[in-house]
């Protein structure tokens, strides 16, 4: 993989990119990490994301667990890595505001360059 580390470095920015923005609930921002139409399988429903603005603001307040304030990395392994796709194993825990673990997530993200731009095209966790 050696041979890829700017896609490595490129990639992992657009991870650094999706958690900053997430955790600004920061919607735009957000959804300019992905590469559309972006795929994300968890609490085994398949989800095809086609284009921006299929998020809505709520998904802060209804799905992320009881009292969400932020979340981070914990792992961020990259498993395989081309000159146009990177695959990591992650993991993720969220936190309420007082710094106490609402869950931590395993999963595996592609990252992906379309048209010379580095955004998720799939995610499949073990969060609800």
């Amino acid at each position: 993989m050696s041979g890829h580390a700017e896609s490595i470095k490129a990639a992992m920015k657009c991870l650094d990119d999706f958690m900053a923005a997430f955790n600004a609930r920061d919607l735009a921002a957000w959804e300019r990490t992905f590469n559309f139409p972006s795929v994300r399988l968890a609490s085994n429903d398949l989800v095809i994301i086609d284009k921006p603005g299929w998020h809505k603001p709520s998904l802060f307040d209804t799905s992320l667990g009881d009292g969400w304030h932020h979340s981070a990395w914990e792992r961020r392994e990259v498993i395989h890595a081309g000159e146009d796709k990177v695959h990591f194993d992650t993991r993720f825990t969220r936190y309420r505001a007082d710094g106490s673990v609402i869950g931590s997530y395993d999963s595996i993200y592609v990252v992906t360059r379309q048209n010379g731009h580095w955004g998720i095209k799939a995610r499949s966790s073990f969060a609800p």
